[in-house]
């Protein structure tokens, strides 16, 4: 007697729509390069080099009297902070009367190759804190550092405390050795010297392989199966197409850079140390003696909790405080957790210190 094979008609069907979704994408979504962000207002108050200061337009009558500056990380753009009006960082801190400036670093090419950490730290950093400083007749500011902009900005105000009225440290990369991602595993094996003299940038190529290893099956296959099933869903196709976007733009590191970032902070682990020097000034963590507010993603894959939280018990500050959320590295600063519950509890600390 010859058995009958039954599929379940709903897993027909489900391929079925799928298939048809796959089919009918490019009539039904542009390409994530075709996306315009809509970006906060704002203007270009200072351009040194490649980098850009900006500076965004106000959306209350009062306004916080102290400014923040926020230096994104090296890796991608800072447009992550402003991704859609409805989950932009900016435009939140904006709405909640701060009066916020952004670093943008812009594309290194080639003849920066030999721009350190010191021309970051001491150079571009520094100069849009004074110019800041001078714009709004303030003598210190707050400071925001982001991911790799928080290490960069951990440094300026271990070196500038005079300058930094309060620090926000978001999903700072600080502690080398504790930090159990692929890209610190990856590094901590790198001959570095001999990539950088041999290719001198580090190339957007490069930061794309490390971004695929991190979760190969979720970032090369089930992201796209999710975006497929869920074409029909304007919300969720344009917020997947915006981070696409973002993703996709990601310049070079300067070759010196990125050799000083690799040795110091994932090989040798000089910064919590207080071992690190840049521009042969000694960074050391108990001289961030401004409040201090740490933040941290628990599900974070790209710079994990046990590498930012030491810099909450390094530092010399008496006013410091640690948060720690349920959620990932881009979720911290670009979701609706990010939204309801990130940005208000920073901005009342920062509006009490403000």
């Amino acid at each position: 007697m010859q058995s009958e094979s039954h599929i379940d008609p709903k897993i027909v069907e489900e391929i079925l729509k799928f298939s048809k979704n796959v089919i009918n994408a490019p009539k039904l979504v542009s390409a994530p390069d075709e996306i315009s962000l809509e970006v906060t207002p704002h203007d270009i108050v200072q351009q040194i080099d490649k980098t850009r200061l900006l500076h965004y337009r106000p959306l209350t009558e009062k306004q916080h009297k102290t400014p923040l500056l926020i230096s994104y990380a090296l890796i991608n753009r800072y447009h992550i902070l402003d991704i859609q009006p409805e989950k932009s960082w900016v435009r939140n801190l904006l709405l909640q009367g701060f009066d916020v400036y952004m670093l943008d670093w812009g594309t290194p090419t080639s003849m920066d190759k030999y721009l350190d950490f010191d021309d970051y730290v001491n150079g571009y950093l520094d100069s849009s804190v004074e110019h800041i400083k001078n714009e709004s007749s303030s003598e210190k500011i707050s400071l925001q550092g982001y991911c790799t902009g928080g290490t960069i900005a951990t440094t300026y105000a271990s070196l500038h405390p005079e300058s930094v009225k309060n620090y926000i440290a978001t999903a700072p990369v600080i502690d080398g050795w504790r930090d159990t991602t692929v890209i610190s595993n990856l590094a901590k094996h790198m001959d570095v010297d001999k990539m950088v003299d041999t290719i001198g940038n580090m190339p957007p190529e490069f930061m794309y392989y490390c971004f695929s290893v991190l979760k190969p099956f979720e970032q090369g296959i089930e992201k796209y199966v999710k975006f497929f099933k869920n074409i029909d869903n304007k919300q969720f196709v344009d917020n997947f197409l915006r981070v696409e976007k973002w993703l996709g733009d990601t310049p070079p590191i300067p070759g010196e850079l990125f050799k000083q970032w690799i040795k110091d902070i994932y090989q040798e682990n000089l910064l919590i140390q207080n071992k690190m020097y840049v521009g042969g000034e000694h960074i050391d963590l108990k001289k961030i003696d401004m409040p201090i507010f740490t933040q941290i993603a628990v599900g974070d894959h790209l710079v994990s909790p046990e590498c930012s939280m030491p810099l909450h018990y390094a530092v010399g500050s008496e006013d410091k405080t640690l948060r720690m959320y349920p959620t990932g590295h881009v979720g911290m600063i670009a979701s609706s957790l990010s939204q309801k519950k990130v940005l208000p509890e920073l901005g009342q600390w920062l509006a009490e210190r403000s």
